[in-house]
Order: structure tokens, then C-alpha cells, then sequence
């Protein structure tokens, strides 16, 4: 079980290796000045400060497992935003960024587990699902757990590789992907938009049905993936929800 860390205030995190994800999404991972041990589904704020005194700040979650407190890893889309411009465009290994966290108390890794986890997510929403995904592989936990990921071609499939070897390696893990802008290359997969049909489909391939429900997108597409899921026949307090952008 992981403990939950009283939230540190702002601190500096060294950017330590920078690794091109996807054509539009690098993962930045920052060497912390006061190490802390985070729960899966956590984020952080990062504030940008410039020399005139202006500062911008945005949240990202965690995508690292929790067990490694000296290291975290954030995955940055470039949204053309002030901060996702300066990483995507700017930033080096060697740079030194200002954070704040361990944050949130509300998109969790549940625990105990109370049964099976259902995962939706798009593009770099599945960065607080790597943190789960991780941390559940880390400690060999086998609680039924399923992630439905959106992306528009597999190149934009944001650790598909990883998660693919999960999906091999796991009998109680399944992967879904949802290819939107070009035939899937797996047979389980889907080539169209995440809706109320394609998540019944993912429902009915688990053991049972999901006791936890995680969605994390933009706007609309966490309210879509929310109706799909209710329709499933599952109630609204299994689901929890994270939104980025506008």
C-alpha cells in the first residue's frame, strides 16, 4: 500500500532526460530537490517564472510509479500553451523547474481494490493511468483491470508499446485501443471515435463489471466516455473524472 505524502511546497526538479513520446507529446522527467512518495492518479503544479516577473502555471499529472520518489515523469502535449510551448520548445536537460505537489485526493488508485478497474482515456490522458498501470505491475497486484485508449493513428498511441507488453505479460490486464485516422493494427482494436457501443464491448470482456471507472481527456470527450459508461449499466459514483484543456 502507498502512503500518501503531505504535499511539499514549491521545490526545484532538474530536468534529468527528455524522451520524444509521440510526434506532439514528450515525457520530461525532473530530478527532485526533496523527494516525495506520491499515489498513483496524482499530479503536480509546474510554475514557469520569467525575468520580468511574469509567471505561468499548469498541472500534470504523474505518469511514473509511485515507488520511485526521487524521479517523477510528466508527459507534456504540446498545446501550443505558454508552459507546453517552453518544454516542447525550450527546455533542456539541465534545466531547472519549479514544482509543487504531491496534489489531488480525488483520482486515485482506489485501495483496497474492491474489484475490477476500467481505464478510458486520450491522447496524454493516459498519464495518470501509466501511474497506476505501473504501480499495480510493481507490487504484482492482480485486480482485473482494463484501459481503453484513444489516439488518432498508432504513432500517436502514447506508450502503446509498454502497454502492449503489459497486455502480454498479464492475464488479468487487457489493452483497447481506439484508432481514429487509420486501420488498427490489432485485431481487439477499434477504428473510430471512443462511443456508447465500443465501450459496452470493452465492459462485456471484463470478468465482471467494473467496481472503479477512470476517464481522463479533454471536455468532450469525458463527457462522451461518461455517457458510454452509464449506458453500460454502471452507476454514476463508480466513475471519477480528470479534464485538461479548454
Amino acid at each position: 500500500m502507498i502512503e500518501r505524502t503531505t504535499p511539499i511546497g514549491w521545490q526545484i526538479g532538474t530536468i534529468s532526460e527528455i524522451v520524444q513520446r509521440t510526434p506532439s507529446i514528450k515525457s520530461f522527467f525532473l530530478r527532485l530537490a526533496q523527494p516525495f512518495t506520491h499515489v498513483a492518479g496524482q499530479h503536480v503544479d509546474i510554475r514557469l517564472t520569467a525575468p520580468d516577473g511574469y509567471s505561468a502555471m499548469r498541472s500534470y499529472s504523474i505518469a511514473s510509479d509511485p515507488s520511485r520518489s526521487d524521479t517523477i515523469e510528466l508527459v507534456i502535449e504540446n498545446l501550443q500553451g505558454e508552459v507546453s510551448a517552453y518544454f516542447h520548445d525550450v527546455a533542456v536537460a539541465g534545466d531547472e523547474i519549479e514544482l509543487r505537489g504531491p496534489l489531488g485526493g480525488h483520482f486515485l488508485w482506489p485501495e483496497p481494490e474492491s474489484g475490477p478497474i476500467l481505464l478510458i482515456g486520450a491522447g496524454s490522458g493516459v498519464a495518470p493511468f501509466m501511474s497506476m498501470i505501473r504501480h499495480r505491475r510493481s507490487v504484482a497486484l492482480t485486480v482485473p483491470t482494463a484501459l481503453l485508449l484513444s489516439a488518432r493513428t498508432r504513432n500517436d498511441a502514447l506508450f502503446a508499446e509498454e502497454l502492449i507488453s503489459s497486455e502480454e505479460g498479464d492475464p488479468n490486464f487487457a489493452l483497447t485501443l481506439a484508432i481514429t485516422r487509420e486501420a488498427p493494427w490489432r485485431a481487439s482494436d477499434f477504428a473510430r471515435r471512443v462511443d456508447e457501443g465500443m465501450i459496452k464491448d470493452v465492459v462485456g470482456r471484463m470478468p465482471s463489471m467494473p467496481a472503479h471507472v477512470f476517464i481522463c481527456g479533454s471536455n468532450g470527450f469525458v463527457n462522451i466516455a461518461a455517457d458510454g459508461v452509464l449506458a453500460s449499466g454502471l452507476a454514476p459514483d463508480v466513475i471519477k473524472t480528470e479534464r485538461y484543456g479548454g
